[in-house]
């Protein structure tokens, strides 16, 4: 691609966001913490757990009766060489029960896992469904997850998926309020939002939400051009300048688009492979938006197969 030329506005934005996250900290202190320990800054070895993870996220196979298989699920990560699953809770009423029951088993395997709530955009009305059962308390869902953790410590990230589509509901004060319950029962859990492009590097996310975040869940979808998922051309670029606004404190996972993304035609194997490859060279992690089936989507499957083993064997 040669060499970059950034905006003159991004590079005011970058300056005035520098401006306003150093004078965040005492903005956003939290009373009442013990010690001196800093509950908004990112530890490292709560990022360390995110870099370098390859793996899939949501789709697990399930049972005629809509649990989740996780005998065969296992299997499936196994066989691709996964090393971390994102388990999705919000397709069948039973999902938390299942998470719980998958944890275990995906320890056994070194498996990390994460698991990803729906915000109120992907929630009743605007669905059918909620994320069960704690549905839109999410501060309910911190305390549990993290809870959760202690007893299974490969579960090292919670998400909200869209994070940054609903920010007027995830204010700076309620993230930090959610944060908060979560980082007071496991520091080591990690809070991984699934952010776009075109809000992360706005000012107003660096200067009041960066200091939250352990990582970023960052899906690709050419949003500096174009929107679509066809072009690969803007993966290493939009990654660059994620990372020119959040500096290297805060992992960046990139996620690829597998299956078919609102009102946009579904991906072909080769784009698949293209942008994981530029993902897994530019970015700090790489996650598959769907598990896929080998049956329905063989050539998508070898390909995930193919990469995540040769990253394996790296």
């Amino acid at each position: 691609m040669g060499k970059r030329f950034f905006p003159l506005y991004l590079i005011l934005a970058f300056l005035l966001a520098g401006f306003l996250f150093s004078c965040v900290p005492g903005k956003l202190a939290l009373d009442g913490q013990t010690g001196s320990r800093n509950l908004l800054a990112p530890q490292a070895d709560t990022a360390r757990k995110l870099r370098n993870s390859f793996g899939t996220y949501n789709a697990p196979p399930r049972h005629a009766n809509g649990r989740v298989d996780t005998a065969r699920l296992l299997a499936e990560l196994k066989e691709i060489g996964a090393n971390t699953y994102n388990f999705l809770v919000w397709q069948n009423r039973h999902d938390w029960e299942d998470l719980q029951l998958f944890l275990p088993l995906a320890r056994q395997k070194n498996i990390l896992v994460w698991v990803t709530i729906f915000p109120p955009s992907e929630s009743v009305p605007f669905t059918k469904r909620y994320s069960e059962p704690f549905r839109l308390d999410f501060e309910k869902w911190a305390e549990e997850i993290a809870r959760l953790s202690l007893t299974e410590p490969n579960l090292v990230a919670w998400s909200i998926d869209d994070f940054t589509v609903d920010l007027q509901f995830f204010t700076a004060e309620k993230t930090q309020g959610l944060t908060t319950i979560a980082r007071n029962i496991n520091r080591q859990l990690a809070f991984v939002p699934c952010c776009y492009y075109r809000q992360i590097i706005t000012p107003a996310f660096v200067s009041r939400y960066l200091p939250l975040i352990d990582g970023i869940l960052f899906p690709y979808l050419h949003a500096s051009g174009k929107e679509n998922l066809t072009d690969t051309d803007r993966v290493t670029f939009e990654v660059d300048t994620i990372r020119e606004v959040t500096g290297d404190r805060v992992p960046i996972i990139l996620d690829v688009y597998a299956s078919p993304h609102t009102g946009m035609p579904p991906t072909t194997p080769a784009y698949v492979k293209t942008v994981m490859e530029e993902g897994w060279r530019s970015a700090d992690g790489v996650h598959v938006y769907r598990h896929q089936d080998r049956q329905k989507e063989p050539e998508k499957y070898e390909v995930i197969k193919q990469l995540f083993q040769t990253w394996k064997g790296s």
